[in-house]
């Protein structure tokens, strides 16, 4: 019997491809514009690796796609409204991420407060022949106010690990959580409140419409001039145009950022000059465990999509 053929944007790990080579052959994106009409009337399914755009258009291509399955959680890069109109259910990855990144939010928080990466590039060159210490003063993290936008499951995992550092931890969200104020001491505040108080600020927000350049001039000029601004959700949430001005004329002490627009940042892009940013490459989720539990979600939201079952973990269109 032949195997169902699947769309991917790029080769997957071998271990995740493992998980999906025995119930469907996939074929690679270049095949979108190849103008091959029988090769694009046989796809039944797209799984979405990386974050290619997947919109009305391409699915009016692919009249066949009976499921999207995203190896992920944000589904931003999908229009899951043009999907659901056209009877394509949409699968994520709830669940499987909230750990690693969590832990991540934590590594960027005391990498960019301890100056980590500066550390280690002064440790290794020509001008470290003794010791000096008043050199690479940092900041505490211990007993410092944490300032966490999006009390999600990332977010109460952050406080979580915050409350391990001693921190004091305000959270701004659409909706207080009262279990998470109670079994972890966390304390709601507006925005502005968070802003003007933490030391550091971790963005932990989905992308949305409403959170696209969440953060611009106000929000950056309300923040401490000796805080740290940690994002980990999305780069569009940050007005980055407005973040170089910010770091460039110190209006706050310096940013960590796992994410940036576009993805990656052009090789010139003035943001990489800067001394008090630290860029990571998307590296929120990425650990063995977790690439390894979302291609088992991933893989099995995509199997039931082909099969015409209802997906494990569906999107809601909004």
């Amino acid at each position: 019997m032949t195997k169902p053929l699947v769309l991917l944007d790029v080769p997957l790990l071998p271990f995740v491809h493992a998980q999906v080579e025995p119930f469907c052959e996939m074929c690679l994106w270049p095949i979108v514009t190849s103008g091959d009409r029988q090769k694009l009337n046989a796809i039944q399914g797209i799984y979405t690796y990386g974050h290619p755009i997947v919109d009305g258009p391409l699915l009016d291509r692919l009249p066949s796609v009976r499921v999207i399955s995203n190896f992920g959680v944000g589904v931003d890069h999908i229009d899951v409204k043009a999907a659901a109109a056209r009877g394509i259910p949409v699968g994520n990855t709830p669940g499987a991420v909230d750990a690693a990144t969590a832990d991540m939010t934590m590594a960027l928080l005391l990498a960019s407060a301890r100056n980590i990466v500066a550390g280690d590039k002064f440790a290794r060159g020509p001008k470290f022949t003794h010791y000096d210490p008043g050199h690479l003063l940092g900041l505490e993290v211990y007993g410092s106010t944490l300032g966490i936008v999006g009390m999600g499951r990332i977010g109460v995992k952050v406080a979580k690990r915050a409350k391990g550092f001693d921190m004091r931890v305000l959270y701004h969200n659409r909706h207080r959580d009262l279990g998470a104020e109670s079994a972890l001491g966390v304390e709601y505040a507006t925005l502005d409140r968070l802003l003007a108080e933490s030391h550091f600020v971790s963005l932990n927000v989905p992308l949305t419409p409403e959170t696209t350049r969440f953060i611009g001039e106000r929000q950056l000029r309300l923040m401490r001039q000796d805080a740290l601004l940690i994002n980990i959700a999305r780069g569009p949430v940050i007005d980055q145009g407005t973040l170089l001005r910010a770091l460039k004329e110190g209006w706050i002490a310096g940013a960590a950022i796992d994410v940036t627009d576009p993805e990656p940042l052009p090789r010139d892009h003035p943001l990489l000059e800067l001394e008090n940013l630290l860029i990571t490459p998307h590296l929120g989720s990425a650990t063995v465990r977790a690439r390894r539990h979302m291609g088992e979600m991933a893989a099995a939201n995509l199997a039931a999509g082909l099969k015409g079952e209802p997906l494990p973990n569906a999107v809601a269109p909004k």
